[in-house]
């Protein structure tokens, strides 16, 4: 049994590698296109092709018809925080290097966890907000406030990653009623329906000169791509679609426990991209936040895995003691998973 569950979690950290791989070539169509188009122009070609994948993936459940919900709402507001994330993170692509967009995405899990806390009043103990301090002083180190080399880039990553954030706290809400196919459609609807209604934005403002190039990204007017930049754009719905499609089969085999931590290869990934195609070599500032902001994620996911089975024991307790007579109940009030290991269907850009 202990054999056939560790070649299980195998397979499942082996499909969550893939899905970090997918999601890693999305970044790098953003980067090689993103010079001569409009992030919301990307968002939306993308997006078109998007919205038909979530109805494979809705029928890969075995489910027919077109994904319902009984939390339209939820599932908005969701939608328009995945939307902005997504946006910004793209914007965030044409200012910094790779590595650094992947280092200062290791802030997800303490975002998420401080979220948690604040927004839904879940209990975290003194030893996960020192592991909040430590990681915030990880991205500190990368970002630089006030330094010579300070990029405005990192705000949009930072706002990317805090969109994130929001959107996991309303994906817990609708976790238990909605399928992951029926989020990732309504989501994909809300991303076209605000690419298009945002389009005015190139023609009313234009694109103002000599400004950074992660707000020229958004002003920038659109154009007909040429066939390869299209065919580009699409290909970006089906790299979602086929990393969702991955990370879900990941998490469905293996435990979270097990595959979370191996999603922090997107960090060398991507570093190996940065350097091959555009010289990009981190510093020892990001190597060095990198490393803090990893630590603290890793030591706030071992946290969760304790809490977690320490529940199941308690639980388990409790039953047992129900069952002599004893009034012994489990925690009434559970530690929620704020270790960032609940994905959406975006993974985390």
């Amino acid at each position: 049994m202990t054999h056939r569950k560790s070649n299980t979690d195998l397979l499942g950290v082996s499909f969550l590698v893939l899905a970090i791989l997918l999601f890693s070539l999305q970044n790098m169509v953003v980067k090689v296109i993103g010079g001569g188009y409009s992030v919301l122009e990307i968002v939306t070609f993308r997006s078109l092709v998007a919205v038909p994948s979530t109805l494979l993936l809705h029928r890969l459940e075995g489910k027919r018809g077109r994904p319902a919900t009984q939390y339209l709402r939820l599932e908005v507001v969701r939608g328009v925080c995945l939307f902005l994330s997504y946006t910004a993170h793209f914007m965030g692509l044409a200012a910094l290097p790779l590595a650094d967009v992947e280092s200062l995405r290791f802030s997800a899990p303490l975002m998420i966890t401080a979220l948690a806390a604040m927004a839904l009043g879940e209990r975290v103990e003194l030893q996960r907000w020192l592991a909040l301090a430590v990681g915030l002083g990880g991205v500190l180190l990368i970002v630089q406030p006030g330094a010579a080399t300070f990029n405005m880039g990192s705000v949009f990553v930072l706002l990317s990653v805090f969109f994130y954030a929001l959107s996991v706290l309303a994906t817990r809400k609708l976790h238990a009623a909605d399928s992951s196919a029926t989020m990732a459609y309504h989501s994909s609807l809300v991303y076209l329906v605000a690419g298009l209604a945002l389009a005015p934005l190139a023609l009313w403002v234009g694109e103002p000169a000599g400004v950074h190039p992660s707000i020229a990204f958004l002003f920038r007017p659109w154009v007909v791509p040429t066939l390869s930049d299209g065919a580009m754009m699409a290909g970006l719905g089906l790299i979602w679609a086929g990393g969702m499609y991955c990370m879900a089969r990941a998490y469905g085999l293996a435990l979270a426990s097990v595959a979370a931590p191996f999603e922090y290869v997107s960090l060398p990934i991507n570093a190996l991209w940065g350097l091959l195609f555009w010289h990009e070599i981190p510093t020892w500032t990001t190597i060095a936040g990198a490393a803090l902001a990893l630590s603290s994620g890793l030591y706030v996911l071992y946290r969760e895995h304790k809490s977690g089975r320490q529940q199941a024991t308690d639980s388990h307790g409790g039953r047992r003691g129900a069952a002599g007579g004893q009034s012994v109940a489990p925690d009434s009030n559970p530690v929620g998973a704020t270790d960032g290991s609940v994905h959406t269907e975006e993974g985390i850009s």
